[in-house]
């Protein structure tokens, strides 16, 4: 099994640095290389508050992930480098697949492209757009599928649809990976694992899975696959899920204060370390290692750590590198 970072690229994220300075994301990124990491990641917010997490409703600061996974690229040169997700209504998908396959150049072919639907409503408005529902939300993310998936590896592409086109349209230079990187879908409900099924390489999900709930999406995503003639086992199956790991029990339990203490306000309040650990790899180095053999059991291919409270978050530096240790062999 392979493990990605859940890089910290929020002004929430690195506890005493508001607003995050470069320096310090990069630091990370270089630490967790160093620490084994297959793979790092960032998401796609304008920006992003934490009242769905029971934290501050305030806008905190992000980095934007193509330009910043390009910075890091010539700095950080051997994990892959994935986005978790792009959301699809910030960017044309035609400009997009140019921007995803020019980043692939620059980091010589380790790109994952993640794309999903959208979810953070001020992402709409701060653009200008009132977000749609979740129907079309989703009929916007097939036809960017579509444009980017042709596109990304150099094209020609002609697609006529109602919210992304392409006429004759090329990709010049195209991504070094052929026939282009691998492209995959966030996200959990059915429409959208039917897109999986149909239009991309792989599937992620995260942050919070108990094994029984994912088992029931592996069933959705299967029958998706039947109707469209794909063996399921070609879906990369990518998994994103909070980390919490200690040397042994008395470690954990000083960790998981230390984790309290140190996330955004409201976001751990009155959580128990026994609460904490469901949905979540929590645990000794042997039980995270054991939890993580179970996930690759049911075909997870990729873990995705995120070393926080809420998401791209994180402790601390020794967090990131004990939560290295856990992976499963």
């Amino acid at each position: 099994m392979r493990i990605g970072f859940a890089l910290p690229h929020y002004d929430y994220s690195v506890p005493g640095a508001s607003p995050l300075p470069y320096d310090t994301l990069l630091a990370y990124a270089k630490h967790a290389d160093a620490c084994g990491y297959d793979s790092l990641w960032m998401s796609d917010h304008l920006f992003l508050d934490l009242a769905k997490y029971g934290g501050p409703a305030a806008r905190s600061g992000s980095y934007d992930p193509l330009v910043t996974l390009a910075a890091i690229a010539r700095e950080v040169i051997r994990p892959r480098l994935g986005t978790l997700v792009l959301c699809e209504a910030l960017r044309p998908a035609t400009v997009l697949a140019k921007a995803l396959a020019t980043l692939d150049r620059v980091c010589d072919g380790r790109l994952d492209v993640g794309l999903g639907a959208g979810w953070y409503e001020p992402d709409y408005e701060a653009i200008g757009m009132e977000m749609p529902g979740p129907g079309v939300r989703i009929d916007r993310l097939r036809e960017a599928l579509v444009v980017c998936g042709e596109l990304l590896g150099g094209g020609p592409a002609t697609y006529e649809g109602r919210y992304h086109s392409a006429r004759n349209a090329y990709n010049e230079p195209p991504s070094i990976q052929r026939p282009r990187p691998p492209l995959f879908v966030g996200g959990k409900g059915d429409r959208l694992l039917g897109l999986v099924a149909e239009l991309a390489d792989g599937w992620n999900t995260c942050w919070i899975w108990t094994p029984d709930a994912y088992r029931e999406r592996l069933d959705v995503l299967a029958r998706a696959c039947d109707r469209v003639g794909r063996d399921p086992a070609s879906v990369w199956r990518s998994l994103g899920l909070y980390a919490l790991v200690g040397e042994d029990a008395s470690d954990l339990t000083r960790r998981f204060e230390h984790l309290c203490e140190v996330s955004p306000p409201g976001t751990m309040r009155g959580v128990t370390l026994e609460e904490w650990r469901v949905g979540r790899l929590v645990g000794t180095v042997e039980e995270v290692r054991e939890q993580a053999a179970g996930w690759s059991d049911l075909g997870v291919e990729t873990l995705i750590l995120g070393v926080g409270a809420v998401p791209f978050a994180v402790t601390g530096l020794q967090d990131v590198a004990l939560a290295a240790e856990a992976r499963c062999h």
